[in-house]
């Protein structure tokens, strides 16, 4: 986060963040968590905007979430 957010690298993939991880899962329709090397050797297609990737794979939690909020409504 500290390399993202405040010293603004545009190349970081944070494999052990289970936001990311799940995101991955969601995004990719998955069944199980990616484990960090799997999601390190897949995010390598992304550099060198990793950290873009990561916050696409974060909204998709957060879609995930939200969508699944108003179909209990």
């Amino acid at each position: 986060m500290f390399l993202m957010f405040t010293l603004g690298r545009p190349d970081v993939l944070p494999v052990d963040d289970y936001g990311i991880q799940n995101g991955y899962r969601l995004a990719y329709s998955k069944r199980r968590l990616p484990k960090p090397r799997v999601l390190a050797t897949y995010g390598q297609r992304w550099a060198p905007y990793r950290t873009t990737a990561s916050w696409y794979l974060w909204r998709a939690v957060d879609f995930d979430r939200e969508t699944r909020k108003q179909a209990t409504l």
